[in-house]
């Protein structure tokens, strides 16, 4: 097997693609349905429904990762790299948790999405998103959202151009900014979710069900300024940060364990020798 020769762990079957753009239309409509809905709607008469819509959307995830799983026909090795990918991921989360966006875990997200492909990445985002919230014991109705999100932000980077080709500082150019906007779009999807239900929060940015679109669309950047937006830059210059002066070492070391690994090899027995 080629060095350069890109091997993915995962593929998305038809059912892993039709499981994946329902639970992905169920997480946009159960995120954005504040921006979505327009004054005096019926939807905003549910809104403290939202609990049992986040189980739903948990149980829809669990489905995608399952289908994935099931459907892809793992090896043991592919499933022991998903493990050990996802416990690391879960392992840095908590580092620097509290201070100012400090998350190395969207590092490893980019650089594992991007060499072991779309349909890894978003089994490997969304679980260890989950395995970070049972380690941190941060369980809770933000969690489906959190897992929809990783699953992703780390399928992004599966999804970009030169996976076969490009290589070097190009390619961690272009993780880096990849990244750095996936951070901010991360933080801003996680905002959209609780943003409705913040209360106690000043007039100027909260939620309010009879505004306009606009208006509620300048309250809610007005929000993400007011309430994310120095998190976001940290994790997002964080990820540039080690993307660029590690980013080669560790694309190295997955791309060396994905060829030992050799996921799409297929078992075959000889013949009895005569």
């Amino acid at each position: 097997m080629s060095g350069d020769r890109r091997v993915t762990a995962v593929r998305l079957g038809p059912r892993s693609v039709a499981a994946l753009l329902l639970v992905s239309a169920v997480g946009v409509v159960a995120i954005g349905w504040p921006l979505i809905t327009g004054p005096g709607s019926q939807v905003n008469a549910h809104a403290q429904d939202a609990p049992w819509l986040f189980a739903a959307l948990l149980v829809l995830l669990v489905a995608v990762v399952a289908a994935t799983i099931s459907e892809s026909g793992m090896g043991p090795k592919a499933v022991a790299m998903l493990g050990v990918l996802a416990a690391a991921g879960a392992a840095l989360r908590p580092i620097g948790a509290g201070t100012a966006g400090i998350e190395p875990m969207f590092f490893l997200m980019v650089l594992s999405g991007r060499v072991l492909g779309p349909g890894f990445g978003f089994v490997l985002g969304s679980l260890s998103m989950f395995a970070s919230a049972l380690l941190t014991g941060g369980v809770g109705p933000w969690m489906p959202f959190q897992m929809i999100s990783m699953g992703w932000f780390t399928m992004g980077a599966g999804l970009l151009p030169g996976a076969d080709s490009l290589r070097g500082r190009g390619e961690r150019v272009m993780l880096a900014a990849y990244g750095f906007l996936a951070a901010f779009a991360y933080g801003t999807i996680m905002n959209l979710a609780g943003w409705p239900f913040m209360n106690a929060l000043a007039s100027s940015v909260a939620y309010q069900p009879d505004a306009s679109l606009g208006d509620n669309l300048a309250r809610f950047l007005a929000y993400c300024t007011a309430t994310s937006l120095g998190w976001d830059l940290g994790r997002a210059a964080l990820t540039v940060v080690l993307t660029l002066t590690a980013g080669g070492a560790v694309l190295k070391a997955l791309r060396r364990a994905t060829r030992r690994a050799a996921f799409e090899a297929q078992v075959t027995f000889d013949g009895p020798r005569t």
